[in-house]
């Protein structure tokens, strides 16, 4: 049978859950027939509810517990009571920091998360906007590209409704070191450098293009091979495709 000076010993220890569970049983068993141990717990909880629970509470070191319950019962004796409070905060601070540390992870997840949907929001409208050319083009133009054994070719879809184009370059090699591929538009003024094509042999290179500002009137598309770094009004390089409307 464990003294009452024990119990009146651990109530701290019971309320922070610090108690072996053979302890922490006979503690709860103790209760049942202690009015005043009870109301001393009430007040302990009350005094701690403050705190923020499920959090599991940092165990004190191995023994701890069991030197104190000895040294309760007159087996030995145990360290010197004042330890028992500076264990307790011990945990407690942890268990703060535990909680903080927490919040702090939930909140970087939940910026991350905010990120990625604003990601996937913008792929999605893209993609309905890509379609979108598709589905309303008035008109559709095609012309097959050869590059060696490589054979390729582009697709315009063209949406005379928002004066833009769909542009497909497929099965065409990666441009070799100092070249780059180069769309045009074909314009009655003459040849409007467009954007450069990024080919790899494997996937198809799709552009939404708009037409160029100050082109009167757009009558097709031409792809070259051009000096990376070029600049010129005009191609100067080797042509892959001419394509009229």
């Amino acid at each position: 049978m464990i003294a009452h000076d024990w119990f009146v010993e651990h109530r701290t220890d019971f309320v922070a859950r610090t108690l072996e569970p053979d302890e922490e049983r006979s503690f709860t068993e103790h209760l049942g027939g202690c009015a005043d141990c009870r109301a001393a717990i009430a007040r302990l909880e009350q005094e701690l509810a403050w705190l923020p629970m499920g959090l599991a509470p940092v165990p004190p070191r191995p023994g701890l517990t069991r030197s104190l319950v000895a040294g309760a019962l007159g087996e030995r004796r145990g360290p010197p009571r004042w330890l028992v409070p500076f264990a307790l905060a011990a945990s407690l601070a942890l268990s703060l920091g535990a909680w903080f540390w927490a919040l702090g992870t939930t909140r970087a997840f939940e910026r991350q998360l905010a990120q990625e949907r604003g990601r996937l929001v913008e792929e999605l409208a893209m993609t309905r906007d890509t379609l979108g050319i598709i589905r309303e083009a008035g008109m559709v133009r095609h012309a097959s590209i050869s590059m060696g054994k490589k054979q390729g070719g582009m697709l315009i879809f063209a949406d005379e409704r928002t004066h833009r184009w769909n542009v497909v370059v497929y099965g065409l090699p990666a441009s070799e070191p100092g070249e780059v591929c180069q769309f045009w538009f074909i314009t009655d003024s003459g040849m409007v450098r467009g954007v450069e094509v990024k080919t790899d042999g494997r996937s198809p290179a799709l552009l939404t293009l708009p037409m160029p500002p100050n082109a009167r009137n757009v009558m097709g598309a031409a792809l070259t091979i051009e000096p990376m770094g070029a600049t010129g009004a005009a191609p100067a390089g080797v042509e892959l495709a001419h394509l009229m409307l």
